[in-house]
C-alpha cells in the first residue's frame, strides 16, 4: 500500500521516494519532489533526506514505477464516454450477438430519443456481414438507432432515424441497406447526437476522462470538427476539464479554413489548431480511405474529400494566423495530397515558417518512402495508433483484405518514421480503439511487421513528450527540474530494456549506457497496474484500497 501524508490542495510539496522514478535526469533515480505543480527535484534515496523535513506530504512508494502521465494525442472525448456508458458492440462475437445487444440495450432504454451504439466490425463475425436495416427496425423495436462501425467512418441506422432526416437518400454515401459513408452519414450523426442531452453528454465526458485518468493518462488531445460532433459539445468539453479535476484537454477543432476571419473563429473556440479529423479521406474497414490503386476486394480507389488546393489554403491559413494544421490521412493518396498541399503552402511562405508551425497528420497510415521524406521535409506530426495494426494488421487481418499482403506490409511504419526524424505522438483515436497506453506502447515495439517495430523506450517516449511536442510544448513530458507534475504511479515487475535490435537492447542494459528501464511488454504478460495518476501537482486518480 503505497501511504502517504497529505496537506489539501497542488500547493503543497511532496517527496516521493522508495521507488524507480523514470527520468533522464538521473538514470537511478529512487526519489523525486513535486512543488507548486512542478517538478522540482530528483534524485537518490539517500539525497531524499535532505528534503524530509521541508515538505508537506511524504509519499512512500513502497517499489511502485513513477513515469510522466501519458498524453493520448487523439481522443473522441463524447464518444468514448457514450461507449462507455451505452451500447458498446466491440465485443460481440457474431452478428446475431450484436443484435441481441441491440435488442437488450433497447429495452433497458425506454426514455432515449435516440438510440446510440458503437463499435461493430463485420470483419470479425463468421457472417461476414453487417446488420441489415429490418433486422435493426426489429431489434430496436422501430425506433431510431444510430451504430457507428468500429472505425467510426460508416454507420447502419434503422428506418425511424432516416425518417428523421429529410433528404438524406439523395446525399452522398447512401446506398439502400449498406452502412452510410461521406455526407449521408455526417448528416444521420448529426440527428443522433442531437438528441443527446446537455446532462447525457457532460455525464460521458467525466466518464471518457476518469477513464483516462485512471490509466495514467494525464492529457488529452480533443479532435472535434463540425462533421464529428457540435461545437457545444467542444466548448462545453473545455469547460468541464478546466474546472473539474481531471487530465488536462487539448482542444483540436477540425474545420477548413481559407483565411483570417476562419482562423479567428478557431481560437474563439478554445482550439489550438484547425487540425484533428479534418477529412482528407475515411477509413480502410469502411473502404473510403483514398488509395492510389483500387482495393483488393472493391473496384474503386475511395473517397478523396480534399484536394491539393485545399490543403495549401488550410496550411497557408493556420500558418499566417500561428495555428496548426492538421489533418485525417489514412490512404496513400490522401497523404501524397497532404504532403503535395504542404509543399505549395511552404512554397508561398516559406519552408522555415511553415515547419515552425508544427502541423500534424493523424493516422498517416500508407506512407511511402516519399511521403515519409515530405513529412521531415516540413516538419509534420505523425499522430499515430499503433493499436490499430495490432487490431487489424497481420496476415489474416483486415488489412490484408483490403489491400492485399504486399500494401498491408507497408501500414504504420514507426520505425521508418523515427529513422527520418518525424515527430510521433501515440494516441488510440478512442472509441474506435480502446484506451490503453501501456497497450499502445506494447503494440508498437511488438508491431505485427517486425521491420516497424521502435523499442520501448521509443514508443513511450512517444506517448508521453511526443504528445506535448505535437501540441507544441518542449517543456514538458518528462520528470526532470522544472516541468509540470504530471506524473503516475504503477505497480509493475522487473523494468528492463527492450528493442528490436537486441545489441541495441544488451548496450542499454549495461549500467554504463545510463538507460532507464520500462516495465516487460512482451506480448501476453501483465501490463502495469495504475496506482495513482497527477496532473500538475494534483491527485486525479487513486486507485482503491492502494
Amino acid at each position: 500500500m503505497i501511504e502517504s501524508t497529505t496537506a489539501p490542495g497542488a500547493q503543497r510539496t511532496t517527496l516521493l521516494r522508495g521507488g524507480e522514478v523514470h527520468s533522464p535526469a538521473d538514470p537511478f533515480a529512487t526519489a523525486m519532489v513535486v512543488q507548486r505543480g512542478h517538478i522540482a527535484w530528483v534524485g537518490s534515496e539517500g539525497a531524499a533526506d535532505a528534503f524530509a523535513d521541508g515538505v508537506d506530504e511524504i509519499v512512500d512508494l513502497e517499489g511502485a514505477l513513477v513515469t510522466p502521465a501519458f498524453t493520448d494525442a487523439h481522443v473522441h472525448t463524447t464518444a468514448t464516454g457514450l461507449a462507455l456508458t451505452g451500447l458498446d458492440l466491440s465485443g460481440a462475437r457474431t452478428l446475431a450477438d450484436a443484435l441481441v445487444l441491440v435488442r437488450e440495450h433497447s429495452a433497458a432504454h425506454p426514455a432515449d430519443r435516440v438510440l446510440l451504439g458503437h463499435g461493430w466490425d463485420a470483419a470479425r463475425w463468421p457472417e461476414r456481414r453487417h446488420p441489415s436495416r429490418a433486422e435493426l427496425d426489429d431489434a430496436s423495436g422501430g425506433r431510431p438507432l444510430y451504430l457507428t462501425r468500429i472505425d467510426v467512418h460508416s454507420a447502419v441506422v434503422t428506418t425511424a432515424l432516416l425518417d428523421l432526416v429529410p433528404g438524406v437518400t439523395d446525399l452522398t454515401g447512401y446506398r439502400p441497406d449498406e452502412p452510410l459513408t461521406a455526407a449521408a452519414h455526417h448528416a444521420v450523426r448529426a440527428a443522433a447526437h442531437d438528441a443527446v442531452s446537455p446532462a447525457q453528454r457532460a455525464a460521458a465526458q467525466r466518464a471518457a476522462l476518469d477513464q483516462a485518468a485512471s490509466l495514467g493518462i494525464g492529457t488529452v488531445h480533443e479532435c472535434a470538427g463540425p462533421d464529428i460532433s457540435d461545437e457545444d459539445d467542444f466548448t462545453a468539453l473545455l469547460a468541464s476539464a478546466a474546472t473539474h479535476s481531471g487530465p488536462r484537454v487539448v482542444g483540436y477543432w477540425a474545420e477548413h479554413i481559407t483565411d483570417a476571419k476562419g482562423a479567428q473563429g478557431i481560437k474563439e473556440l478554445g482550439a489550438v489548431g484547425a487540425a484533428g479529423d479534418l477529412f482528407v479521406d475515411g477509413s480502410l474497414g469502411s473502404h473510403t480511405a483514398c488509395l492510389h490503386s483500387s482495393y483488393a476486394d472493391a473496384a474503386h480507389t475511395g473517397l478523396a474529400q480534399l484536394d491539393v488546393a485545399a490543403v495549401a489554403a488550410h496550411v497557408a491559413a493556420c500558418t499566417e494566423a500561428g495555428l496548426q494544421a492538421g489533418f485525417h490521412a489514412i490512404g496513400d493518396a490522401a497523404l501524397t495530397t497532404v504532403t503535395e498541399g504542404v509543399r505549395a503552402a511552404a512554397e508561398r511562405l516559406g519552408h522555415d515558417r511553415v515547419r515552425a508551425a508544427r502541423h500534424r497528420v493523424e493516422h498517416a497510415e500508407m506512407l511511402t518512402p516519399e511521403t515519409i521524406a515530405a513529412f521531415a521535409e516540413f516538419g509534420l506530426t505523425a499522430s499515430v495508433q499503433p493499436a490499430f495494426d495490432a487490431a487489424w494488421g497481420g496476415e489474416e487481418g483486415m488489412y490484408v483484405e483490403r489491400l492485399g499482403v504486399e500494401r498491408a506490409r507497408t501500414l504504420n511504419p514507426f520505425a521508418a518514421l523515427l529513422r527520418a526524424g518525424v515527430p510521433l505522438a501515440l494516441g488510440s483515436d478512442s472509441p474506435v480503439t480502446p484506451l490503453d497506453p501501456w497497450g499502445t506502447v506494447r503494440a508498437a515495439a511488438f508491431h505485427r511487421t517486425p521491420e516497424h517495430r521502435i523499442s520501448v523506450r521509443a514508443a513511450f517516449t512517444a506517448h508521453t513528450r511526443g504528445g506535448w511536442r505535437a501540441a507544441g510544448r518542449d517543456d514538458a513530458g518528462t520528470l526532470v527540474p522544472g516541468a509540470a507534475a504530471d506524473y503516475a504511479l504503477w505497480r509493475t515487475g522487473e523494468l528492463v530494456v527492450q528493442a528490436p535490435d537486441d545489441r541495441v537492447a544488451r548496450w542499454s542494459t549495461d549500467p554504463r549506457s545510463g538507460t532507464p528501464g520500462l516495465p516487460d511488454l512482451t506480448p501476453g504478460g501483465e501490463l502495469p497496474v495504475c496506482l495513482r495518476t497527477v496532473v500538475s501537482g494534483e491527485t486525479v486518480f487513486n486507485r482503491p484500497n492502494e
